[in-house]
């Protein structure tokens, strides 16, 4: 969850990168209609246009993701999604700004390779969760679950990373009653390897003192220097926070609040609080604005156990952490943390749940993924600033 304390937080070649994020931004592009062409009364949306809305989405996102594999989208003549015409397709804009998105991933997927990682396989299932119809706009809310699997090029990774993602389709009727495609929103966080927006950050409220600590930030390149983790010596069940982390990063643990998608910035802090109080971190009592304090539970939790840049404040304030030079150098039960807009807002937070030939494997909420890889996250947020912290 973003601070409490602040506001809230295919490839077609002539296609620009700039144009990328057009799409999720929400392309509110309406058909042209001719002068003259006959307009159907306001069309209705049965169970067959439903499941073609669903299908279109399954394509769509199925296209990003083979973006991303290694000689994956390369194989295909065209998109899934250009295989869609008639009753439902994608507007003209949208199908310029997955265009965008793809050569966007591509991008990504070379950026990946040159920090020594690809991706040999994937699969992308899409479901359909509502869908409201007013007059001619239908919008309808997917869930994206992906998988990819990991090439063995250092030999020793995971054998998969997966995430779960919620969007928002907008569809629009044409004169003929016809729906297409133009916008897509993601609800959640928008931290997903295969999306192409900026994640949705607040602009930072000035609310820090001399007082308040201030992280280092880390280094991003590889490899980093020695820094080997004593897992010993704080008497922490580090093993256990990562167990927890992988129970619950994506099925919630009703024990707790979930503040996925409530606008207040996610749940990831939260969640990994959690992981951290599995492997031993105790509660600081006190009260819930004092980021001295450390504490959470179903019915109350402080702002240092739910807020990124609070839990900062604590981490460092109580010496549970230490700050490590490079984001290289964490290993199982350390945190990350990410500003993407480098306003000096922290803006989410990560756990280690693995490392593999120095290189660690970050599980987070909002967007809800699992062994995500440190490098991974450097390849879509290059410009973003990194503060890792060992527990």
């Amino acid at each position: 969850m973003k601070s409490r304390k602040l506001s809230r937080t295919r490839r077609r070649a002539a296609i620009l990168g700039a144009a990328a994020t057009s799409l999720v931004a929400g392309v509110a592009l309406l058909p042209n209609w001719s002068a003259g062409a006959a307009v159907v009364d306001d069309p209705t949306v049965d169970a067959r246009t439903k499941a073609t809305f669903q299908r279109l989405a399954d394509a769509l996102f199925t296209d990003r993701t083979e973006a991303l594999v290694d000689d994956g989208q390369d194989d295909r003549e065209k998109p899934l999604t250009d295989g869609f015409s008639g009753d439902v397709r994608l507007s003209s804009g949208a199908a310029r700004g997955e265009d965008a998105a793809l050569s966007a991933l591509d991008r990504r997927k070379d950026r990946l390779a040159q920090l020594g990682e690809k991706y040999s396989k994937a699969s992308t299932r899409v479901t359909l969760d509502a869908t409201r119809v007013k007059g001619r706009k239908a919008t309808v809310a997917v869930t994206e679950t992906t998988t990819l699997t990991y090439a063995k090029v250092r030999g020793d990774e995971p054998k998969t990373t997966g995430f779960q993602a919620h969007h928002e389709l907008t569809f629009t009727a044409d004169r003929q009653g016809d729906w297409q495609l133009t916008g897509i929103r993601d609800t959640d966080e928008g931290l997903a390897v295969n999306q192409t927006a900026k994640p949705s950050v607040a602009p930072m409220v000035a609310t820090t003192t001399s007082t308040t600590p201030s992280a280092p930030k880390a280094s991003t390149s590889y490899p980093g220097p020695a820094n080997a983790k004593n897992f010993t010596a704080s008497g922490l069940d580090y093993k256990a926070m990562a167990a927890y982390a992988k129970q619950y990063w994506s099925n919630y643990n009703p024990a707790y609040p979930d503040f996925n998608g409530q606008g207040a910035g996610g749940d990831c802090t939260n969640f990994v609080s959690q992981s951290l109080k599995a492997g031993g971190w105790k509660h600081v009592p006190g009260y819930v604005y004092d980021y001295t304090r450390w504490f959470g539970n179903a019915d109350i939790q402080s702002h240092s156990f739910v807020g990124v840049n609070e839990w900062s404040w604590f981490a460092q304030n109580s010496k549970r952490t230490t700050s490590l030079t490079n984001v290289y150098q964490m290993d199982v039960g350390d945190v990350l943390q990410v500003d993407f807009d480098r306003d000096g807002s922290k803006d989410h937070t990560m756990i280690v749940t693995s490392r593999s030939r120095g290189v660690p494997y970050l599980t987070y909420h909002s967007t809800n993924t699992y062994s995500r890889s440190v490098a991974s996250i450097i390849a879509s947020y290059p410009n973003a600033l990194y503060y890792a912290y060992r527990t």
